[in-house]
């Protein structure tokens, strides 16, 4: 029982180093906006329909690839692109954790879209984040048809590969970076 406790401890170690040095990793991530446009192209391919979003919302986000993994406690993180009729207005980290029944691991590509001025102000001025029980849109053909806004924001995922499936964005935080803070 011991050796089994054992391994599993180390296991977990082993992932909270495996995660520290992704973060790491992250940190020097730039903040791509040709990335950013392919994943709106990619979003306008999987649903056409989606268009209606980005021509329409008042601003939104877009992250080319967020990374998840869990054991337990999880964790996801990833860059993304503010947008402001259509236009870049500073870039935006992810950070999310999460404690709970699951394993695995996935990547996906997030647009966060706001539908008035406050929604988007609340987003920059980092006062925002999702609620526990928030969810996002996964994405596959015509789904946005029936997508709404929920508090001025509708969020879609789109899968990019992995072990993990599910549309959660509970407890994401999201801390927008300036243009002249950008690197």
């Amino acid at each position: 029982m011991k050796t089994k406790i054992s391994l599993l401890l180390g296991f977990i170690l082993l992932l909270g180093i495996n995660q520290a040095e992704a973060q790491r990793k992250r940190k020097k991530e730039k903040y791509d906006k040709a990335a950013a446009a392919e994943t709106i192209v990619e979003f306008k391919k999987v649903d056409s329909g989606i268009a209606e979003f980005f021509e329409h919302a008042y601003g939104y986000a877009v992250f080319p690839s967020i990374g998840k993994g869990a054991i337990g406690i999880g964790g996801a993180a990833g860059k993304g692109v503010v947008y402001k009729d259509g236009a870049m207005t500073g870039g935006v980290n992810m950070t999310q954790i999460s404690v709970g029944f699951q394993f695995g691991g996935q990547a996906y590509s997030e647009v966060i879209f706001f539908e008035n001025a406050g929604a988007y102000q609340r987003f920059i001025e980092n006062e925002f984040q999702f609620a526990a029980q928030a969810s996002a849109v996964a994405l596959k053909s015509g789904v946005s048809a029936n997508a709404k806004y929920s508090n001025g924001v509708a969020v879609f995922t789109m899968a990019k590969g992995g072990l993990m499936y599910e549309a959660s964005v509970g407890g994401q935080r999201f801390k927008f970076i300036p243009p002249s803070e950008m690197k």
